[in-house]
């Protein structure tokens, strides 16, 4: 609240007058101003500071004029408060003083620059742009914010630019250690390495959108802790390819789970595939050409002999390439292929993806950036992941190099 106050100076002029200033006072604030106007002192205390009735005409124009620079305090306040500017004491001296200095923003809160993004991205989702998964990854890194906030700061918003390392490092503790979610406490390393990665996201909206100049967050220095990526050996996808299931159901799941070892299609991809994504180059050879949900990143993949088998056996029984299923489903079906097949893995539909990148395309001698750009990364680092993993495709190098020293 602002509050100004006419007072005056001990300090008297050659004619005896002493100056009257103007008192701002703003969240436990102040300064003062000069209001270029003289009285003494005796007449000053004698019209009680000239509030009562004045028959003196020069004590009338003073008023007057002390009257009209409060309310104009008063406007200018209001005029920046409607401007939704971060008023500063200094920056309202200076536009009385009509140097119109611009006053900075007031800091936006994360949680409203949360609201802003999601609302964007809800778009490129109803667009088709990207995907609900991804809607609701930052949905839930919402939610957890939200909670840290009113448990450690008692608002319920915190101003980006306010956020420290003090801030980063204690929503780090927070989440692994606090949080709740579904009766389970705690979040593990690599799911909070990447909620604070979605909160970083945040913040760089917030700085494309001129809402902010720095992301809080650049110091946060959290790693995923690597894990050996599960993928099916040649003999095991042999295994699971050889089996005839005699329900109809597990068959629909082995072809849907094949066809993904031998496109590296993730699960949304591969079952947003219809006959429009297939097409023939001059060479006519078969490709399969999509942008994937997740990234929006190009993923072109030649059609192989089995892929195209499988496209064959479902065409024309259903809208898209293959059957639809639930990954829910998908998975737990899977399990019961493992068990058959004899497989002592963890068989999930991403085990798909990764085969593609291992035993399919790496371990056959395909270049990296090739695997790359058909699995639509947007690194290559994603790749070299799975090349790490490899021993038999370093053996067959090493093979190379060992027939020249026989």
């Amino acid at each position: 609240m602002l509050k100004a106050i006419c007072y005056l100076k001990t300090e008297k002029t050659p004619n005896g007058d002493s100056p009257i200033f103007i008192k701002i006072s703003h969240n436990q604030k102040s300064i003062t101003i000069s209001t270029g106007k003289f009285i003494s002192r005796e007449r000053w205390l004698f019209t009680n500071k000239l509030r009562n009735p004045l028959k003196v005409e020069k004590e009338k124009v003073i008023k007057q004029y002390l009257d009209n620079l409060l309310i104009t305090i008063e406007k200018k306040y209001l005029e920046l408060s409607k401007l939704g500017l971060d008023i500063s004491l200094n920056d309202l001296r200076a536009e009385l003083k009509g140097k119109r200095l611009r006053p900075k923003a007031k800091s936006i809160g994360i949680m409203e620059a949360f609201e802003k993004h999601n609302t964007y991205f809800k778009r490129k989702v109803e667009a088709g742009e990207r995907t609900k998964a991804s809607m609701q990854k930052y949905t839930r890194s919402k939610d957890l914010l939200k909670s840290y906030i009113k448990k450690y700061y008692s608002f319920d918003d915190y101003p980006i630019d306010e956020i420290n390392s003090s801030f980063v490092y204690n929503l780090e503790s927070f989440l692994k250690y606090e949080s709740v979610y579904k009766g389970k406490v705690g979040i593990k390393n690599n799911s909070v390495v990447k909620y604070i990665r979605n909160f970083k996201t945040i913040c760089a909206y917030a700085i494309k959108m001129n809402l902010v100049t720095k992301n809080p967050f650049d110091i946060y220095e959290g790693k995923i802790n690597i894990k050996e990526a599960q993928f099916l050996t040649q003999q095991e996808l042999d295994a699971i390819e050889q089996k005839q299931f005699s329900t109809n159901r597990l068959e629909k799941v082995k072809d849907i789970f094949l066809f993904s070892c031998y496109t590296g299609y993730a699960p949304i991809d591969a079952l947003n595939l219809t006959s429009e994504n297939l097409f023939q180059d001059n060479s006519g050879n078969l490709w399969i050409r999509t942008i994937r949900a997740k990234t929006a990143i190009k993923a072109n993949v030649p059609v192989l002999p089995p892929t195209l088998r499988i496209i064959d056996k479902y065409r024309e029984q259903q809208q898209g390439l293959l059957p639809k299923i639930s990954n829910q489903k998908m998975n737990a079906y899977l399990k019961e292929i493992a068990d058959v097949c004899n497989i002592q893995k963890n068989l999930t539909w991403y085990v798909s993806r990764h085969t593609f990148a291992t035993t399919i395309t790496l371990a056959n001698g395909i270049k990296i950036e090739n695997v790359s750009a058909m699995l639509g990364h947007t690194n290559i680092k994603q790749t070299q992941h799975y090349a790490k993993v490899l021993d038999t495709s370093v053996m067959n190098d090493m093979m190379k190099l060992n027939s020249k020293y026989q």
